[in-house]
């Protein structure tokens, strides 16, 4: 009973790999039940055995990548003092993942919930995930009495729209044009919210 276990949950992984890989290659747009059998080696028919439709997969496949991106955001910052400097090193980190992936930063921003998930936490998943990466960070500002708890609110606020805003123009229409453009623009954005905090 133990292999059967086992063996359920590696045809499982292969399937949920087989959607990632196609979400970050391709999109959205290319996934399907079909592709996602055909990438992961097995039947479209053995994937039902295993999750409800391709939308069940695309919905657990957003929680993997948001862990990914935690761990990628976790590296790159590690090195970054407490604070506003380690604010800005992970939303730079956050910007550095989402570049190298767009079939990830369209799937989270731009497709409409409902080819994602009908459960109504999937918003605030989404679109709460940069704040919670830089969570403990603000806590640790407003503890230090370096910024209030409504500046910080609003600087949150301002971030997650900016940095969705600088997101969407450089994917989606390539401006700035270049990446070196759109990095110098980026930090502008970050050092403005983050400027009395760099201490």
């Amino acid at each position: 009973m133990k292999n059967k276990a086992l063996q359920e949950q590696r045809i499982r992984g292969y399937f949920i790999e087989a959607t990632k890989e196609i979400l970050k290659s391709e999109g959205l747009k290319s996934v399907s039940v079909r592709n996602i059998a055909e990438k992961a080696g097995y039947s479209f028919a053995t994937l039902y055995n295993y999750f409800k439709d391709a939308k069940d997969l695309v919905f657990l496949c957003v929680q993997d990548f948001q862990e990914e991106c935690s761990a990628h955001v976790v590296t790159r910052s590690a090195k970054a003092a407490r604070g506003g400097k380690k604010l800005r090193a992970i939303l730079l980190a956050y910007l550095e993942y989402f570049v190298q992936y767009p079939g990830i930063f369209e799937l989270f921003f731009m497709e409409k919930l409902s080819e994602l998930n009908k459960q109504p936490e999937t918003a605030s998943m989404i679109t709460g995930f940069p704040d919670r990466l830089c969570e403990e960070e603000w806590k640790y500002l407003i503890a230090n009495k370096t910024v209030s708890a409504a500046a910080a609110a609003n600087k949150r606020a301002a971030l997650l729209y900016g940095l969705s805003g600088l997101l969407l123009l450089y994917i989606n229409r390539q401006m700035p044009a270049g990446y070196p453009a759109f990095l110098k623009a980026a930090n502008t954005f970050i050092d403005s919210q983050l400027k009395e905090m760099n201490t």
